[in-house]
């Protein structure tokens, strides 16, 4: 069980990530490689990722290089995971070429501990195996995730989305109560499934919330309780998501591309909305707008998914794209 521990301050100090962090997803990503549970809900990726890892000669790099310095088990290193990487996967490779020699160490020490280091793992205090761990970290992103970047976004966007509503509806109480049935908020005690037994004490540094595409079922946290935490949590994930396409290829108005009713369905998404609100928006029934929804959604321009009793919709990039792409006051 982990308990994180919540002061008035640190609440004022609770946010949630604008967008993937993309060494944690590359790090919960490689335990998809390690484990068959949730393997429904990564099919398709998991298939397309193997064909392009195999396609591009790197299946020994991540067998013998990658996966084990990062178990699916209580703890892999911190130093993979740098803050410095909310600002983009070349900020995060860069904070891992630079960190201090003393801290891998550390860190490779407990991961002998707890789950076991690979034999060479102390030689990534040598710059140039650290930028031989670097550039498979970017081959790896390249090739198994950027592909899928869109849909990860979305993903992420949507779930942002859902939250600003539970702010709005709850404030920060609101989005701690609605993480997922694997968190439970007990003011001021944030309880969830772990690995081991800890207490993390926040102590007015607050809590940044980072949803992620690929990890599952329990949360992860930093292993150092002295880094600004965080609190990495799964997206609700259901069956048959529909992969997106490329692209429309059209400029054309949206009225005479989608049918005017189903034109005013999607620019009600654009702020997220409930299948009830997409009703009221386009004066249709309850019915007839979620079967517009369900078309949007075919199409790649929406993603649904369900916020307590209602379920919420909110635009892909490729739907953010069409709504640009018609000029503001252009007819429709």
């Amino acid at each position: 069980m982990l308990r994180i521990h919540f002061t008035d301050a640190d609440l004022v100090r609770t946010r949630i990530a604008a967008a993937p962090d993309p060494l944690w997803e590359i790090c919960v990503s490689l335990h998809r490689f390690q484990s068959r549970q949730g393997r429904w809900a990564y099919a398709e990726w998991h298939r397309a990722a193997r064909a392009r890892l195999h396609a591009a000669d790197f299946a020994r790099t991540l067998r013998t290089l990658l996966l084990p310095l990062v178990p699916r088990a209580t703890y892999f290193p911190d130093f993979l995971t740098p803050p410095e990487a909310v600002e983009g996967l070349d900020a995060g490779l860069e904070a891992i070429l630079a960190v201090p020699q003393r801290q891998i160490l550390d860190e490779v020490g407990i991961l002998t501990r707890t789950s076991g280091a690979p034999a060479w793992a102390t030689r990534l205090v040598e710059k140039d195996m650290r930028e031989e761990l670097v550039q498979a970290l970017r081959t790896y992103y390249d090739t198994a995730i950027a592909p899928h970047g869109d849909h990860i976004q979305a993903r992420i966007e949507a779930e942002r989305a859902a939250r600003a509503r539970a702010v709005l509806n709850g404030g920060v109480d609101g989005i701690l109560q609605s993480l997922g049935p694997t968190l439970r908020w007990r003011r001021p005690v944030l309880h969830t499934d772990y690995p081991e037994d800890r207490d993390l004490y926040l102590n007015g540094r607050g809590l940044l919330l980072i949803p992620s595409y690929f990890c599952w079922g329990n949360p992860v946290t930093l292993g150092d309780t002295t880094l600004d935490p965080v609190l990495i949590y799964s997206l609700s994930h259901e069956p048959h998501h529909t992969a997106l396409p490329g692209d429309l290829g059209s400029g054309a108005p949206l009225a005479a591309l989608l049918g005017r009713t189903r034109a005013a369905v999607l620019r009600a998404v654009a702020t997220g909305a409930t299948t009830g609100e997409l009703a009221r928006a386009a004066v249709v029934s309850a019915s007839s707008a979620s079967n517009h929804a369900t078309a949007l959604r075919d199409a790649g321009l929406i993603v649904s998914h369900r916020h307590a009793a209602s379920v919420l919709h909110t635009l892909t990039p490729l739907g953010a794209a069409l709504l640009r792409a018609n000029t503001p006051g252009r007819p429709q």
